[in-house]
Order: C-alpha cells, then structure tokens, then sequence
C-alpha cells in the first residue's frame, strides 16, 4: 500500500495507525517494542521513529510505501 506523506516525516507508530494497519496507537507501539515491524528491511524499536518519504515500513505481510504529497 502507499502512504502520502503531507508533512516532513511521521512517526512509526503513528503511520501503522494512519495506514489502518493496527486500531489504535499504543497498539501501535505495542508491536515496534515487540520487534514486529521493518524499516527498509531492518528491524526497528524506536517507536518514535521518524518515516520520512522513500521510506518502506513491513509489518505482518503488509508493505506501507511511504511517498511525499
């Protein structure tokens, strides 16, 4: 799936909310800190981490692709 970015970046857990990937946000951050989720095909545990455009997030089989507005 691909995600417009409308600002600078956005957070991972965040964007896992904003992609309807997980319900809410801290079960958002629940599966970062669990080392669920990639970013560009490493494993991330900031769950703060800043997604910028270019980016591509994996979790569970899903592939966001993050592109600028």
């Amino acid at each position: 799936m691909e995600f417009t970015l409308k600002d600078e970046y956005i957070e991972l857990c965040k964007l896992l909310k904003a992609a309807n990937i997980v319900m809410s946000g801290g079960e958002g951050k629940e599966v970062v800190a669990q080392g669920m989720v990639t970013v560009d095909g490493e494993l991330e545990l900031r769950k703060r981490c800043k997604i910028r455009a270019g980016q591509t997030v994996e979790f569970e089989g899903q592939t966001i692709e993050v592109v600028s507005a």
